[in-house]
This record gives structure tokens, C-alpha cells and sequence, in this order.
């Protein structure tokens, strides 16, 4: 379905680069159909070029108007402007694919001023992995095909899943910022291992393969979270020692927190943008 189509990335910064690297290395399209461009840093540009293959150009104009599917991937704060500027080289045959934490696709369609289909997707920078957990779901004029073709595009860097749009501030502040907790989590445990007398490559090692197992087992048995990291403790054991202390600094409440921080702060932005169209 995405053969012969061209896709074009509006900003070429790590998610865009995360779904650049996963579509190139998991061959779903050829590295010439895609062109990545952004408002100056060329810098940025010649890497993609030199390390995807991929087609780079600093005149958005024609980057837009080449594009099949024009993936929006640049700040959140700077959509209005980008797409005021890029209006014009629009067409309504296009799809045009948001990454934007918050922004609503009634908001993206109303700036492009056609009956254009926009789809709004939050994915991970997992993607560059081909691990991403993105979600997806389709605005007032996408169609069903245009919803498979970018199910199809997704799912070659993760799994996804469409969801109402209500529910998309709730998946941002939980997958989309999700893999930067993981990574706090992660630092944490380093620092520890280091100061445990453990070399960083015999940490990494043994937290990576930790982690890898932990995802492995939640996706392969119907057991709750909380049984889990019980079966791992044994009375007056290292684990129970450690979870205990985990407790004590009310982790998860602070686990807790954050995500539900993140999913206002999602919420935030949808509205400043929706309030100044």
C-alpha cells in the first residue's frame, strides 16, 4: 500500500529520525521515498542523508509538494507557523500524519484549510528500534485506507493501537513519554552497579538484559504487575529488602505523578493551541 508513495517529514528531529531510521531498516519503504526537511538546520539534514539514504532539502515548499504523506514532526509550538507557511504547496489528495504531543486534528485541519485527511499518531522513539507502542486515530476527513496506510507504516516500527482522540493525551503521557522513565530508571540503577564496584559495561549488560526479560514475561503471561515483583521476593530476601525501600520513598505515588502529569501537560498544550487559531 506504500509503494511508490512519498513520504515527507516537516522537522527532522528524534522522533522524526526514530520513524526514519525503523522504516528504512525494516525495508517498508525505499530510503528515496522519503525527504526530510526543516526551517534550518542543515546540520541535521546532511546526517539523515549520509546516514538513511534518504532524500533532504531545505525548501519545505517543494518538500511538501512532493509528498504523498506528509508526516508533521516538528515542535508542537511551531505547528501554526510551519503549516501557515507550507499551506499553499498543500493539496487536499494528501494525508498528513501528526506526531505533535496535544494538538487535535480539527486543529491541523482548520490551518490547512482543505478537506485533507489527518491522521494523529503518538508513537515512542522506540521506533527507531522497531519497539514503538504508538496510537493512532483519524480525524474528520481520513478515510479508512488512510488509516490502514499509516496502521501499516506504524506497525513497522511497534505495535498500534487506534484509539478514540480522547484518548490520546492519556497515551502520550503513558507510551509516548513513557520510554524517558524507564531511561530515569535506568540511570539510577547505573549509579548504584558504579558504585557497587561494577564496570559500566557489566552494568549496562546485566540492566539491559533485565529489562529485556521483564518485557518479555509481562507480554507472555496473564499474571497482574503486583504478582509479579511479589514472586520475586522471598521473606527477609535482597528483593523484599530493596521493594521495601522502594516503598518507604513512595515510588510508585511519584510513578503515579508523573504520568498523570505528563497526560495534563499533554492536555496544556492542546488547548493554548486550540485557543490562539
Amino acid at each position: 500500500m506504500l509503494q511508490n508513495k512519498t513520504i515527507t517529514f516537516l522537522g527532522a528531529g528524534s522522533m522524526a529520525e526514530s520513524i526514519i531510521g525503523g522504516l528504512v531498516r525494516h525495508n517498508v519503504v525505499e530510503s528515496q521515498q522519503i525527504i526530510a526537511t526543516n526551517l534550518s538546520d542543515q546540520g541535521k539534514l546532511n546526517y539523515l542523508e549520509h546516514t538513511y539514504g534518504i532524500q533532504t532539502t531545505s525548501d519545505r515548499s517543494e518538500a511538501i509538494r512532493q509528498g504523498d504523506i506528509v508526516i508533521l514532526a516538528m515542535k508542537p509550538k511551531h505547528v501554526k507557523e510551519a503549516i501557515e507557511d507550507i499551506q499553499q504547496a498543500t493539496n487536499s489528495h494528501q494525508l498528513f500524519v501528526s506526531v505533535l504531543a496535544g494538538i487535535p486534528t480539527f486543529y491541523i485541519e482548520d490551518l490547512l484549510g482543505s478537506k485533507a485527511g489527518v491522521i494523529r499518531t503518538m508513537p515512542n522513539t522506540s521506533a527507531k528500534v522497531g519497539a514503538s507502542a504508538t496510537a493512532i486515530t483519524k480525524g474528520r476527513h481520513a478515510t479508512d485506507i488512510q488509516l490502514h496506510e499509516v496502521e501499516q507504516l506504524f506497525s513497522s516500527v511497534g505495535t498500534v493501537t487506534i484509539v478514540k482522540e480522547d484518548k490520546l493525551d492519556a497515551v502520550t503521557g503513558l507510551a509516548g513519554s513513557g520510554p524517558a522513565y524507564f531511561y530515569y530508571l535506568v540511570e539510577a540503577m547505573e549509579q548504584a552497579a558504579k558504585e557497587a564496584g561494577l564496570t559500566a559495561d557489566e552494568a549496562s549488560a546485566f540492566i539491559t538484559q533485565t529489562i529485556i526479560g521483564v518485557g518479555k514475561r509481562l507480554q507472555s503471561t496473564s499474571k497482574s504487575s503486583k504478582e509479579l515483583y511479589e514472586e520475586v521476593m522471598s521473606p527477609n530476601g535482597t528483593t523484599e529488602a530493596g521493594i521495601n525501600v522502594l516503598k518507604a520513598q513512595k515510588t510508585q505515588e511519584a510513578m503515579c505523578k508523573a504520568v498523570t502529569r505528563a497526560i495534563s501537560r499533554s492536555k496544556e498544550l492542546g488547548e493554548v493551541f486550540t485557543k490562539t487559531k
